[in-house]
């Protein structure tokens, strides 16, 4: 027996069974290949690739192999992305009392998620109307109770851009040529950006005299209007902004439109989304930061120096580097307000936000607030044993001067830590004692662990007893 066959063997008695037909058909597709072509290169039959395609048979270790050989494909990409997130929402709804009398096991979601997808959004999007309802019924006439039953604009644009893998191809590519053909990488952006408007649409760019304002296009005047306080990096962004909404508008229309929003609100909140995505991707240009990224170990004050864009510009563009064949490291990234409330969100890694409740208070993103300037580290284990490296920073934006309004909130950004030597954070830290990591979770309603001192409330998928006899931190006990 060969080596490879060794490998194969061996491998098959440890993987779990794979259904990767989506995945596998939008590869065969993004290349051009019929089923006919593609089965040959990876050496099966086309009946088989045609059963692997529809989810009737999993992936072997062989043509995981052949993926990586032929094709150069990265084994761990094809495990992540939407059946991950899909997967964590639906374990999170099915943990509701709701569902008490069902118990499906891990091999039953997973295959739920893999093979019915849509299904799955729609039990997931139930839940969300359920909560909503029973949690404001209460307090609201019928009418409003209906409405509040339905899902708010920007929850279903937050979930758009979710099961997206926060990564739209066409407008980043779209952007990424843009960014060649007016040199975004030789000049400085945002005069770059400004002679691009004026030269090929006319538009001005002048100082706005409102206060609060920050953007403002006269459209007929061809004029655009920016707060003369802005930082640079901010002014940039709206630059930006507007070219993204004079070159790529009607691209952002059809992306948005596909979605078929419910919320009347919804499009126009996610044609905006859009057109910030189509901005970052042109000041953020994809390969030309990718690169950077890995030569300067995601050190994020390093990139904002290099592309003048700021820490949280860096920290986002980070979190959208999903394009097929030229992955970046999976990472999570959130932003949260001083109430604890999650403002953003994404995750490409196997941790995955509560979509209901706070986040866990053990994360180090809420000890940013205590340490304005500093960059946080923090080795965390969730309870399903997965690792990570998380980097916390609280920032700070303003308008103006003295007694203009100051916006503080904390962000984070992280990995597994099998990539955690990608990081310049992870510099000095050890991170093969187990020892090290502290005890986080997701959120305290679905989060297992018993002995957490900071629970705020019991979870949703175990009963508590209460002794009146004995009273600890926590006053009940989680059977």
């Amino acid at each position: 027996m060969n080596l490879q066959n060794a490998f194969c063997e061996s491998a098959n008695m440890a993987l779990p069974k794979l259904y990767l037909g989506r995945k596998i058909r939008e590869l065969r597709q993004s290349i051009g290949l019929t089923q006919l072509q593609f089965a040959e290169r990876l050496g099966i039959s086309t009946s088989y690739l045609n059963q692997i395609e529809n989810n009737q048979r999993p992936v072997s270790a062989s043509v995981l192999l052949a993926l990586a050989d032929k094709f150069q494909i990265d084994l761990a990409e094809l495990s992540q992305g939407e059946g991950d997130r899909l997967l964590s929402a639906l374990i999170e709804a099915l943990a509701d009392p709701l569902f008490e009398g069902y118990a499906p096991n891990l091999q039953e979601m997973k295959l739920i998620a893999g093979n019915a997808p849509g299904l799955a959004k729609a039990l997931i999007s139930c839940h969300q109307a359920y909560r909503r309802s029973s949690e404001q019924l209460a307090s609201f006439d019928a009418s409003a109770a209906h409405a509040a039953a339905e899902p708010s604009p920007y929850e279903e644009v937050r979930d758009f851009f979710h099961f997206v893998d926060n990564y739209i191809h066409d407008l980043d590519t779209a952007a990424e040529r843009l960014a060649a053909k007016i040199g975004i990488a030789d000049r400085e952006t945002g005069a770059a950006l400004s002679q691009h408007l004026e030269r090929e649409h006319g538009v001005r760019i002048a100082r706005a005299t409102e206060p609060d304002l920050i953007r403002r296009f006269d459209p007929m005047a061809k004029v655009l209007y920016l707060n003369p306080y802005l930082p640079a990096a901010t002014r940039n962004f709206q630059i930006a902004f507007q070219v993204a909404e004079i070159e790529a508008g009607d691209e952002a229309d059809r992306i948005a439109g596909r979605a078929d929003f419910r919320s009347p609100g919804a499009f126009e909140i996610c044609r905006v989304g859009l057109c910030n995505y189509f901005a970052g991707a042109l000041t953020l240009p994809y390969q030309r930061f990718l690169s950077a990224a890995k030569e300067l170990r995601h050190d994020l004050e390093l990139l904002a120096a290099r592309f003048g864009a700021s820490i949280e510009q860096v920290a986002h563009r980070l979190s959208t580097l999903q394009r097929p064949g030229s992955k970046g490291v999976p990472v999570f990234f959130a932003r949260i307000d001083r109430a604890g409330n999650i403002t953003k969100r994404h995750s490409a890694a196997k941790l995955q936000f509560a979509r209901f409740g706070g986040a866990c208070p053990l994360w180090n993103v809420h000890q940013a607030f205590e340490s304005p300037g500093r960059f946080l580290r923090q080795l965390a284990e969730t309870p399903d044993g997965v690792r990570y490296l998380s980097v916390a920073t609280e920032l700070t934006k303003s308008g103006g001067g003295f007694n203009a309004a100051r916006r503080r909130y904390a962000i984070a950004l992280g990995c597994e830590i099998a990539h955690a030597g990608d990081f310049v954070y992870a510099d000095g830290l050890d991170i093969t004692s187990r020892a090290g990591f502290d005890p986080i979770g997701i959120s305290c309603r679905i989060c297992i662990r018993s002995d957490c001192v900071h629970r705020s409330v019991p979870p949703l998928t175990h009963k508590i007893t209460v002794d009146r006899q004995r009273r600890e931190a926590v006053p009940y006990q989680i059977a």
